[in-house]
């Protein structure tokens, strides 16, 4: 969009403020003064709409975001993070075994930073190493972190939201229940989806039921035990312990722990796995033992990750909105305005039916 009052192209005599000058295709690179002379407003307007400020009007939005598009401008994060006194770079720590969920969680946080002008950094930790706090204080300090997303299960350790807080650091915590303030805090209510995962096997008439638990390092694994439990007792029943086996949140687990729960006698009808990576691992157990899912076997599993549509058959699971509660925990991370109310509905669990469910066997 132009106007009479707007020049349509960018003189050779522009100086150049963001980083260093360059020069694409025969035209050099857009500074920010160039964005405001092309769009008839001040600097300040500019430097407003790209950090996404609510307080534009739409119609100057619009056209500031027009101009940034034709001359295909982008903000220096190095320049920036000078003349903010911050850096432009938000971090993931994270140590999961559940390279999907990673993964989800990566693509969710990158939807939320886009066109934000901010960028991500991941960072793989181990909770168990002698270094793990140092080492999360040296890539906050080292990078200059505008902030640090925190995904199960860093989220749950209190001491890395003790050092964020001391270092000055702002953060976002992931975890299934409320840790910490509501601004630092986005909630998965993984004992909701536990206890939908109980009614429906219940539904089908299972009474003959064992569960694959997750690590206990992870506060996810006892809330969808709690969760499960609950929803089981509804109906008057009760988890044995000897109807409890723990697994590790990877397939090679769920191998192990259906192998254990296959050879019992009686044998479980059903198992519900803490989540879909071992649920997988179940399906193979059962192709071992010579048993049919769900004629011999009925198996659900929970998170809803690609794995779930990618085993035989397809997993009946609890979907969680992983990449979506990402999202939300970058856009509250870098303040972003929303501009209609924030649905907090959309991170609750809910429950897919597909073919690995079905009714207890005649």
């Amino acid at each position: 969009m132009s106007s009479s009052k707007t020049p349509s192209s960018i003189p050779e005599t522009s100086t150049q403020e963001e980083g260093e000058s360059g020069v694409e295709g025969g035209r050099r690179r857009a500074t920010i003064n160039d964005i405001a002379r092309l769009a008839g407003v001040s600097k300040k307007t500019v430097s407003r709409v790209i950090n996404q400020s609510p307080f534009v009007r739409d119609e100057t939005r619009e056209r500031i975001e027009a101009v940034i598009a034709e001359w295909g401008y982008a903000p220096d994060p190095q320049a920036r993070g000078l003349a903010f006194r911050r850096s432009f770079l938000i971090g993931m720590i994270y140590d999961n075994p559940n390279p999907q969920y990673v993964v989800n969680m990566q693509l969710g946080l990158l939807d939320g930073l886009r066109g934000s002008g901010f960028e991500l950094v991941v960072h793989p930790c181990d909770r168990a190493s002698p270094t793990f706090l140092a080492d999360i204080r040296s890539f906050v300090e080292r990078q200059k972190l505008y902030g640090v997303v925190l995904p199960p299960s860093v989220s749950e350790d209190e001491r890395v939201a003790k050092l964020l807080n001391e270092i000055g650091c702002s953060y976002i915590r992931i975890a299934s229940v409320e840790l910490d303030k509501p601004e630092h805090m986005i909630v998965g209510h993984d004992r909701m989806g536990a206890g939908q995962a109980a009614r429906h096997i219940l539904a089908l008439g299972h009474k003959n039921i064992a569960f694959i638990s997750g690590p206990d390092s992870f506060r996810s694994s006892h809330e969808r035990k709690g969760g499960f439990e609950d929803g089981l007792a509804e109906a008057g029943l009760k988890l044995a312990e000897k109807d409890i086996v723990q697994g590790a949140y990877t397939f090679e687990s769920g191998v192990a722990c259906g192998d254990a729960l296959l050879a019992r006698t009686p044998r479980p009808t059903a198992i519900f796995c803490g989540n879909d990576e071992m649920a997988a691992g179940v399906l193979q157990s059962a192709r071992k033992a010579g048993l049919s899912v769900p004629q011999d076997l009925t198996v659900v599993g929970f998170d809803d990750f690609q794995i779930a549509q990618a085993v035989w058959p397809p997993l009946t699971t609890v979907h969680t909105p992983t990449r979506e509660i990402g999202r939300m925990a970058a856009e509250k991370l870098i303040g972003v305005e929303r501009r209609e109310p924030r649905d907090t509905t959309k991170t609750e669990p809910s429950l897919v039916v597909r073919e690995s469910s079905g009714p207890v066997p005649a």
